[in-house]
């Protein structure tokens, strides 16, 4: 018998049930079980509402074909690790999938490497049979006439433009499955929640369906295109490459959507954690008729449809033959959308770097001036150099951090050299860089080695930056280049970051770095490592032997009062002196 859930009775935590048509006024029966009962069984069965790949069958389901031989998945996005136990791998690569216990992440094979990669970020492969590239080969390098052998998959139609017929059949019936997708979620989902004002405002809708509404009229107007260049009774002469060209601006909207997928996940989660809402949407999935998976699952289809078309397209060109009138627009579609998808990737980059800008903004002492936000949204490169300016042309060591539009540099501290102090920024803007050779520097009357000057258009404002080794140099002129060239492009594709974003950041900042901030000696009790260790098997802290150096007098440490550590350890001042003296030590080594 099945179940339907009415929307409009979904109040509270409590639903009536339709059954068959008609309605249950008693509420749950004892054939459908308790409130808890259900609210547990979508919980635990199929509507996994934290996982996009959907519920537990279906992780059955993909161990079951891993277990009967080797599954292949496709890469949706870049995977890029500094972790030896993770796999890396680029958009488009075919991963082997060893191990899908875990629904998070996967154990997986790529040539000669091996490692865990995020599930999220790959699709498995719907036909997992032989590759067609390798039954190609086969066909053309069997002799004219070989037994077993067929020229031609279909009637009349030799194998490339069958082929050909096929990936055009498929790009249309995906384009028409995911108009009918985008249709279920805009009138199955967004449509009902509009209607319960008690339940959602204009905002959390905003942030769990972005702008789907948007891209299901560009995709219906996209499609109706495709339709008119589809040849139904010829598939295989029908030319398409076209329409995506037409469209490729068109398709940046997805950008917006991407970028706010992550927050569209975390919001949902939230309201998931209550029974009331996991009753809601799955009534409003049963009441559109649509297939059993999550909602967010159904929100992540159009971040791997925009990551699709390349592949779809790049299918396309390799099935056609270089003499057909479609090649060179499919051709230039392929390079349209591998630049939209990468487009979509690096702001998504950039987007996810304005929160660790903002973290690292909030760790920087004496902080002065605008946000680094206001301005810029990427760090470029960073380092060790030693300034000279004007007028006192005196070499200082600092720490650099080049961002989109601004250099900002800071003064590490004496005895955490993991504190930075502020000390000043260069507008890139204004900045003329400018290689220097090796000697004296004339307009400073200093001699360099390994510099790179900055200079001000009208020259009243000059900065000699010397890096310790020629390579760094280089490096560094790179990314003086590199910063140039970001924000040339941001520019051309009109990227920006929303005073929205900006503000939220600092915020979440803010709430992670309080004000008031611990002092230097603080920091030191509470974090500082080696000069006192705590025992993994016991709560007793070991203090090193202090190097042999004179007793280090400090006006923080008082002479006679114990101080109290962490783990209410009481110190004796002895014990503070020598750690202190430690440290000391190890700074002037540091220097």
């Amino acid at each position: 018998m099945s179940h339907y859930w009415s929307l409009e009775s979904l109040h509270s935590t409590n639903a009536l049930v339709i059954t068959d048509g008609a309605q249950d006024k008693s509420g749950f029966g004892d054939d459908v079980g308790s409130e808890d009962d259900l609210y547990n069984e979508f919980r635990s069965s199929a509507n996994h509402f934290g996982h996009p790949g959907g519920g537990g069958g279906e992780q059955l389901a993909i161990n079951e074909l891993i277990s009967d031989g080797s599954v292949c998945a496709e890469a949706l996005w870049d995977h890029v690790t500094m972790d030896d136990q993770e796999l890396g791998f680029k958009a488009g690569d075919v991963i082997e999938v060893v191990d899908a216990t875990n629904k998070e992440w996967w154990w997986g094979r790529v040539m000669e490497s091996e490692g865990w990669f995020p599930a999220s970020f790959v699709r498995l492969r719907v036909n997992q049979d032989e590759p067609m590239d390798d039954y190609l080969m086969q066909l053309e390098g069997a002799p004219e006439g070989g037994a077993g052998v067929c020229h031609s998959l279909g009637p009349g139609l030799p194998c490339r433009e069958q082929m050909r017929a096929n990936v055009i059949n498929e790009i249309m019936s995906t384009e028409r499955d995911y108009i009918k997708h985008l249709k279920d979620i805009c009138e199955g989902y967004i449509k009902q929640c509009r209607k319960r004002t008690d339940m959602f405002t204009e905002e959390q809708l905003r942030t769990i369906f972005g702008n789907i509404d948007e891209l299901y009229r560009f995709q219906k107007k996209f499609l109706k295109n495709l339709e008119k260049k589809f040849n139904k009774e010829q598939p295989h002469l029908s030319e398409i490459g076209s329409c995506f060209l037409e469209h490729q601006t068109d398709f940046q909207i997805y950008s917006e959507y991407c970028n706010n997928h992550p927050n569209a996940c975390i919001q949902l989660s939230k309201l998931m954690k209550m029974k009331k809402y996991v009753f809601f949407f799955e009534a409003c999935r049963l009441l559109q008729k649509m297939i059993d998976i999550s909602l967010d699952g159904f929100l992540l289809t159009p971040v791997q449809k925009i990551c699709k078309y390349p592949l779809q397209l790049a299918e396309l060109l390799k099935y056609t033959n270089p003499q057909h009138r479609d090649y060179k627009d499919v051709e230039a579609a392929l390079n349209a959308m591998k630049n939209v998808a990468r487009l979509i990737n690096e702001r998504k980059r950039r987007l996810e770097n304005v929160d660790k800008i903002a973290h690292w903004q909030s760790s920087i002492e004496d902080w002065e001036g605008e946000d680094i936000l206001s301005r810029s949204s990427d760090l470029i490169f960073s380092g060790d150099l030693t300034k000279t300016s004007q007028p006192q042309a005196k070499g200082q060591q600092r720490m650099f951090f080049l961002f989109d539009h601004q250099l900002v540099f800071c003064k590490k501290d004496l005895l955490r050299r993991d504190i930075l102090y502020y000390k000043g920024r260069l507008d890139m803007d204004e900045m003329e860089v400018v290689d220097v050779e090796d000697g004296k520097d004339k307009e400073l009357n200093v001699s360099v080695k390994n510099a790179v000057k900055l200079v001000s258009p009208n020259r009243d404002e000059v900065h000699l930056l010397c890096a310790k080794k020629p390579e760094l140099k280089q490096r560094w002129l790179r990314a003086f280049r590199d910063e140039r060239e970001q924000v040339q492009h941001d520019l051309d594709t009109g990227f920006s970051i929303t005073e929205v974003q900006k503000k939220q950041a600092m915020q979440n900042a803010c709430k992670n770095h309080p004000a008031g901030k611990p002092k230097v000696f603080q920091h030191f009790l509470a974090v500082s490592a080696p000069p006192l260790l705590r025992s993994k098997s016991s709560k007793c802290l070991h203090y090193p032997e202090p190097p042999a150096q004179a007793r280090l007098a400090s006006p923080l440490v008082p002479d006679s009062t114990p101080f109290r550590l962490r783990w209410n350890v009481i110190a004796p001042p002895r014990v503070l002196h020598r750690a202190l003296s430690w440290v000391s030590a190890q700074s002037r080594e540091l220097q």
